[in-house]
């Protein structure tokens, strides 16, 4: 379908409320699942991180995918998606974003595209999903802070964006937005062919578009920075085996060349490893 026909989003803030990647989809995200190969003819737009700054300054941005789009004109671009969500307002402005977009807007979910990623992923002219791959769809999800009045306050005021989203994902599939809604409300997880088989997607991606930088039980030192620093700002609860795996791969950062994306050396993301290690263990 043209991305055109999508409806477009309203994205208001609101003081005191936060919007997070929930802990299930923290655990699930896989950092070093990313696309095997440059597209060619198109622009690549990387949407490989947690949706909104982070406290080191990385994330997705509407900020940086408006400069990509800008310098595009109205090129093609291709947009890989792998994130286990974040900030479902962010992700919201960049949903309209591409949905504006006056080139081809082609979405590959190569690992999963979570809450507010999935709502980045609607945003295509053409949907592809790894056969692994993993859509999750669920209600706006936020922290907030205040007493029972603040807490009916914010309930009331979240209602009308899980309607936004049961209006594009309805919009995407053509299902009824009371089936959405009830998906919505459970926090559905949907696998490639699922996704296509309801209309979430267009198409299978081949299996030789996405690689896995390491197998599945083991992380890369980058990778793994990228997993604590999720952990430790959303609060999730890491079992005690993940997070000796994590730690582990972090103190082979200190090998030279091992520096995550945040520019951080080797030796500084092992100090991280170091530090976060007592807080890890208590949560």
């Amino acid at each position: 379908m043209s991305k055109s026909n999508l409806p477009k989003a309203a994205v208001p803030g609101r003081p005191g409320v936060k919007s997070d990647v929930t802990a299930t989809a923290a655990q699930r995200w896989n950092p070093d699942i990313r696309a095997a190969a440059d597209d060619e003819g198109a622009t690549s737009i990387s949407v490989l991180d947690p949706i909104g700054a982070d406290f080191w300054g990385d994330g997705v941005t509407a900020k940086r995918i408006a400069a990509v789009l800008r310098s595009v004109g109205s090129g093609d671009v291709v947009v890989n998606i792998n994130s286990p969500g974040g900030d479902y307002f962010e992700g919201l402005a960049i949903y309209n974003l591409l949905r504006e977009h006056k080139g081809r807007v082609t979405v590959r979910i190569l690992g999963i595209a979570a809450s507010a990623a999935s709502i980045i992923a609607m945003a295509g002219d053409e949907v592809q999903i790894g056969r692994a791959a993993f859509l999750m769809i669920h209600n706006t999800w936020v922290v907030a802070a205040g007493d029972r009045h603040a807490f009916r306050d914010v309930a009331d005021w979240l209602e009308p964006f899980d309607q936004a989203a049961a209006s594009i994902y309805a919009a995407r599939t053509g299902m009824a937005e009371a089936e959405i809604a009830a998906m919505l409300d459970r926090e559905t997880w949907i696998g490639g062919e699922a996704a296509v088989s309801q209309g979430f997607a267009d198409s299978l991606l081949d299996s030789d578009a996405v690689e896995t930088a390491q197998n599945a039980a083991e992380f890369t030192p980058m990778a793994a920075a990228k997993k604590l620093d999720l952990f430790l700002a959303s609060g999730a609860r890491a079992s005690k085996s993940e997070r000796r795996q994590l730690v582990a791969a972090l103190k082979g950062g200190g090998k030279s060349g091992a520096a995550p994306d945040s520019g951080k050396s080797g030796a500084a993301v092992t100090q991280l490893a170091q530090d976060a290690l007592a807080k890890l263990n208590s949560i």
